[in-house]
């Protein structure tokens, strides 16, 4: 494992989308963006205070520490019944959860959960992340196949184990990278090599676990020159779907059932974005989803690429240039193809959208941190959804 220092921040302001090849068996994996270091987060090399809340010994979640401090192993927040195995067995109000369209990370298995304070609730928003009580936590793990097609536990890697802490502060991001069973805090990032089957073939890359800097790329909002950290996937289209409930309940009706969940009425119609690879599903609602969950946290106006201004949130009308339709970027020059707009109506080819999730390169692709491969079933559809849009749409040679 190679640690890597503090970069200097990329500024990346045109349309979502991103590269690489994963059909090569030597990928060439190209330097992350970072913002600068955060001098407000202790070192990662500092040790835990021997008299700190993290070595308390509580019989249940360790709030107090949760809320207080940042804890060099994450075993010493006690949040799983086995801490060497964050994949299953959350403690106390911990509840595992799960999102119908996930952000690519090279086909990495998500494993998530989300611990509320006694007696507390998520707030519902109808078109926006929900709103979690100070005292939330939310984790997710990631785990790396040894071949795409195969799935189960036995045929994964747990590489790091992500924190979303909300404390009287506000929200807080840690990263932990697990090393034979034991998971540590790494404030500065790390790239881990990882190799694995996929569709026949032996892909070699670097998996990056972001620093602390980084994380604040896709988690940051800036409302009225205030900056804030909030979660992106706990929204009503990417949680509204069918779980195993004796009920046959979907997560968010589960949710409201249990008291977890409130503002949601009953009789509320509620979107659901399908899987981009569900082919029962609506391909608008297929592609639209995926776009919102790796693109329109920064493609927002309270978001890090603001200043493009392309807006991709689920709930704006995709026909529109705010979303991209007949849209050139600022600042970027159109790659070797020479592009000039977001979304050609009706041309997948030629619509910075698709390109840029196939491009690679660090000044290039988007998104431009999480991931060292193209997301080739992905494009497939979005390219699907592009093609077939009319160009009524919109001139884009006007």
């Amino acid at each position: 494992m190679r640690i890597l220092p503090p970069l200097i921040l990329l500024l990346f302001v045109a349309a979502c989308g991103g590269g690489g090849d994963s059909s090569s068996n030597n990928n060439q994996v190209d330097t992350a963006p970072a913002t600068p270091p955060d001098t407000t987060s202790p070192p990662a090399d500092n040790p835990t205070d021997p008299s700190s809340v993290c070595d308390a010994s509580p019989t249940g979640v360790n709030w107090d520490a949760l809320m207080n401090e940042d804890c060099n192993e994450l075993s010493q927040y006690n949040l799983f019944a086995d801490s060497s195995d964050p994949t299953q067995g959350p403690i106390g109000t911990g509840m595992a959860y799960q999102l119908s369209s996930e952000l690519f990370t090279n086909y990495a298995q998500k494993y998530r959960f989300v611990f509320l304070p006694e007696a507390s609730q998520i707030t519902y928003r109808a078109e926006d992340t929900f709103s979690l009580p100070v005292g939330s936590v939310l984790t997710k793990t990631f785990s790396l196949p040894s071949d795409t097609q195969l799935s189960g536990r036995e045929h994964q890697t747990v590489i790091e184990t992500r924190l979303l802490i909300h404390r009287e502060s506000g929200w807080t991001t840690l990263a932990y990278v697990w090393d034979q069973g034991v998971a540590t805090l790494n404030v500065v990032g790390a790239d881990i090599a990882h190799t694995f089957n996929h569709q026949g073939e032996q892909v070699s890359f670097d998996y990056h676990v972001p620093s602390r800097a980084e994380c604040k790329l896709c988690h940051q909002l800036n409302d009225n020159d205030v900056s804030r950290i909030a979660p992106i996937g706990l929204k009503a289209q990417l949680l509204n779907h069918q779980i195993e409930t004796s009920n046959g309940q979907t997560q968010l009706r589960h949710w409201q059932s249990l008291g977890m969940l409130a503002g949601l009425a009953n009789n509320e119609s509620i979107p659901h974005a399908p899987n981009i690879t569900d082919d029962s599903g609506d391909l608008t609602a297929r592609a639209k989803g995926y776009i919102d969950i790796n693109c329109a946290h920064c493609h927002r106006s309270e978001g890090f690429a603001s200043i493009s201004g392309l807006r991709l949130g689920f709930h704006v009308d995709h026909t529109s240039y705010p979303y991209g339709v007949c849209k050139q970027p600022p600042g970027w020059d159109g790659g070797e193809k020479g592009l000039s707009y977001d979304i050609i109506p009706g041309d997948a080819e030629h619509s910075i959208m698709v390109y840029r999730q196939e491009l690679n390169g660090a000044k290039d692709r988007m998104p431009p941190i999480g991931r060292a491969m193209v997301h080739t079933e992905a494009i497939t559809v979005i390219r699907q959804w592009i093609d077939i849009m009319s160009p009524s749409i919109g001139d884009c040679q006007a």
